[in-house]
């Protein structure tokens, strides 16, 4: 039976599911717009040999912190183990949450047995990802991402069951869900909802606010979402790369991070980038 656990960080708390089980500790980390509930089916695969917590990031699904700074949202991992009382974690992030335990382990935060990156990379120098990220902070894509994912959309209750229930719908056809449980995308899409504020509206989550604030990395900062980071990880690292995935096209480029250090391991995967809810028994397979 999975349990609804909190943290507290700075700003508030961070929600996460306690999936149980014994063994090597696995934290599962989730990308933008997704939250805890994404890794249900793979921490199902995972428990009967290992001790599962997912976690919601800082501005998403039950968390009531959200981010000031753009490093918060991946510094927070560390309170999260601290606080469980974990040595050497695998750390698993999907998409963001892949730069996430990437971040932690290049910070020297924690000191994982190992990361797994789940098509979440960052592959471009510096002064290359200083420019895609300031291109992420217009009103343009702002709105781009309001209509494509309906981040910060306000909703009254009847509103908000029934954009849950559009999402369900769509899955067969949907880019992103196409081959997961229709059940499972409607435990994701519910669980990006919090309670109802004073007039009674409940916030698609995460707000635009939290996306553009973890896309202002200062562009010196010792860890930053460039390909360097990768030079700061010591421990053993898998990447999961899906055939259709955002990173697919780069493959020639994510081979040469895993050659660059002993101990690193690159999964071709069938799917798309979302390969946590679309392929859960070949991904708990390769975090194993």
């Amino acid at each position: 039976m999975s349990a609804e656990i909190f943290f507290d960080v700075d700003g508030g708390s961070l929600a996460a599911v306690d999936h149980g089980g014994a063994g090597r500790p696995v934290l599962l980390v989730h990308g933008t717009g997704h939250n805890a509930a994404a890794w249900a089916p793979v921490a199902e695969r995972l428990t009967p040999d290992h001790r599962v917590v997912a976690v919601d990031l800082r501005g998403h699904g039950h968390s009531t912190a959200g981010s000031v700074t753009a490093e918060q949202y991946w510094r927070d991992l560390a309170v999260v183990v601290a606080a469980l009382g974990w040595e050497r974690p695998l750390l698993v992030g999907h998409s963001t949450g892949g730069y996430a335990v990437t971040a932690l382990a290049a910070a020297g935060l924690v000191e994982p047995a190992g990361i797994c990156v789940v098509d979440g990379l960052v592959l471009d120098d510096r002064e290359a990802s200083t420019r895609t990220l300031e291109g992420t902070r217009t009103p343009q894509m702002a709105a781009q991402l309001r209509q494509a994912f309906g981040y910060g959309l306000r909703l009254d209750a009847g509103q908000r069951d029934a954009w849950i229930g559009e999402q369900v719908a769509v899955t067969p056809t949907d880019w992103l869900n196409a081959g997961s449980d229709p059940e499972l995308v409607r435990a994701v899409a519910t669980r990006a909802f919090g309670e109802p504020d004073g007039a009674g509206l409940f916030l698609r989550r995460p707000a635009i606010e939290e996306v553009m604030m973890t896309t202002t990395a200062a562009p010196d900062a010792a860890v930053f979402p460039s390909v360097d980071v990768y030079e700061r990880v010591a421990c053993p690292m898998t990447i999961i790369l899906p055939g259709q995935g955002f990173y697919a096209d780069r493959r020639d480029e994510v081979a040469a991070i895993v050659a660059a250090a002993p101990g690193r391991r690159l999964v071709d995967m069938p799917g798309g980038h979302n390969v946590v809810m679309t392929h859960p028994e070949e991904l708990a397979a390769a975090i194993r």
